[in-house]
Formats: structure tokens, C-alpha cells, sequence
């Protein structure tokens, strides 16, 4: 016989383990914010120190980012590094965002099909209210381009399927400068931004509506109007 001796686990390891679980189990989405050292103390019933070697350990792996002074952050698992070569390469040569958003129909046509198959209650309520954030932005004539990302993404999240919400989340990362460009230089009109709430709120009302089919059309409609614009904004800066 070859046992081998049980080694018990440090606090440390049994604390990133579970915050691990959580993670890609999906309960903390790309970019949250973990409770502080403090909070998740008591929760798991140990000291400051553990908890501060675990979230190491978790930095260590890639799976969080600590800020000083901001917490610390669930980073994407698709990063292959602190830097974000597609985003430096949109900054570079902005006609490659056109190859993205083509990139996104496919990949947000599916997103959105298994959102209105599989979103819980708590899902619509946090996607209704992005809408109604935007709706409130549309009375006062003020732009929603964060939250337009910000319901992308909890549509991703929606799937419950952490590869998807992962993917999108640096996606969007990615494309963040080029769409805050586009946002300020394409869409100036009260209509404009009409049009964009009008697309926004027919797809949330087709997950709502458990309809997959049209919520993936509403889908790829607003994403074809949306490369239209941004087809627009490049060629005009190439001219």
C-alpha cells in the first residue's frame, strides 16, 4: 500500500477556493467588486490576514485584480494579460472594429437566444432596470452609452453560462473607446438615441418573453443598424 498523509488545507487556500467557486459559478461577473477584506472576514469567520493571503492567491492565478484604495476586482477569463491587444489594435486600425461587431452578431445572436431561454426573475429586473435608467437618460437628452454595454453584458450574463459573460465582458473592454467615439460622433439626434432605447427595450421584451427567435432578430437588427452607424464613422475619418 502507498497512502499518501492528509495534509489539512491552510484558511487561506479554503477561502480562495470557495471565492474561486464563486467566481466560475458565475456569481461575480467581470469587473465586480468582491465584498471588502473586512466584510468577508466575518463572513468566512477568520481574520483580515487569511483574507488578504487568499485574494493574493486568486491575483496570482489572473482570476482578481486589487486596486489600492478600490477593492478588489473579478477580472475577465479570457485576458491574456493586463494589457488588451484587440483594444490596441481597435486604437490603431479602427476599421477593425467593423471585423468585431461582425464578430458580435454571431456571438450575441446566441447570447441573446439562451438569455430569453434561461434568465431568472432576478435577470429581467437588473436588465428592466438598465431600461429604465436609459428611458430617464432619453427625457433629460443625455446619452446612455454605458449602459447600452452594461445591458449587453447582463444579457450575457443571463445565459448563466460564465464562457459567454466572459468573453463579452472583454470584448466590451475592448471596444470601450472606439464606442464612446462613435457614441459622440454618430449618434446626435433625440431620434437617434429614440431609436437605440427602441431597439434596447424590444429585445429585454422578447427575453422577457421567453421568445429566443425574436429575441435573437431584435438582436442582430439593432447590431446591423448599429455597423451601419460605425461603417459610417470610419470611412469618414479614412476620407
Amino acid at each position: 500500500m502507498n497512502f499518501q498523509p492528509i495534509k489539512p488545507k491552510k484558511v487561506s487556500t479554503q477561502i480562495a477556493d470557495q471565492i474561486r467557486s464563486s467566481i466560475l459559478a458565475g456569481e461575480f461577473a467581470p469587473g465586480d467588486k468582491l465584498p471588502p477584506e473586512r466584510e468577508l472576514a466575518e463572513m468566512f469567520g477568520v481574520s483580515r490576514p487569511s483574507v488578504r493571503e487568499a485574494l493574493n492567491v486568486l491575483a496570482s492565478s489572473g482570476l482578481v485584480m486589487s486596486y489600492q484604495g478600490g477593492g478588489t476586482v473579478v477580472k475577465s477569463l479570457v485576458e491574456s494579460s493586463s494589457a488588451n491587444p484587440l483594444s490596441e489594435l481597435i486604437r490603431v486600425e479602427q476599421e477593425r472594429a467593423l471585423d468585431v461587431i461582425e464578430v458580435r452578431k454571431c456571438m450575441e445572436s446566441w447570447t441573446t437566444w439562451y438569455a430569453a431561454k434561461r434568465a431568472l426573475p432576478e435577470d429581467i429586473r437588473r436588465m428592466e432596470d438598465i431600461i429604465a435608467r436609459m428611458e430617464h437618460n432619453l427625457e433629460l437628452k443625455q446619452p446612455s452609452e454605458d449602459l447600452d454595454a452594461n445591458l449587453h453584458i447582463a444579457i450575457a450574463r443571463a445565459t448563466h453560462n460564465i464562457v459567454w459573460q466572459h468573453m463579452m465582458q472583454s470584448i466590451f473592454d475592448a471596444m470601450k473607446e472606439f464606442q464612446q467615439s462613435v457614441w459622440r460622433a454618430v449618434y446626435l439626434t433625440l431620434e437617434d438615441h429614440r431609436i437605440l432605447f427602441d431597439h434596447h427595450s424590444a429585445i429585454v421584451q422578447a427575453i422577457k418573453a421567453k421568445d429566443p427567435q425574436a429575441a435573437r432578430d431584435t438582436l442582430v437588427h439593432h447590431l446591423t443598424f448599429a455597423e451601419s452607424r460605425s461603417s459610417a464613422y470610419v470611412f469618414k475619418k479614412q476620407l
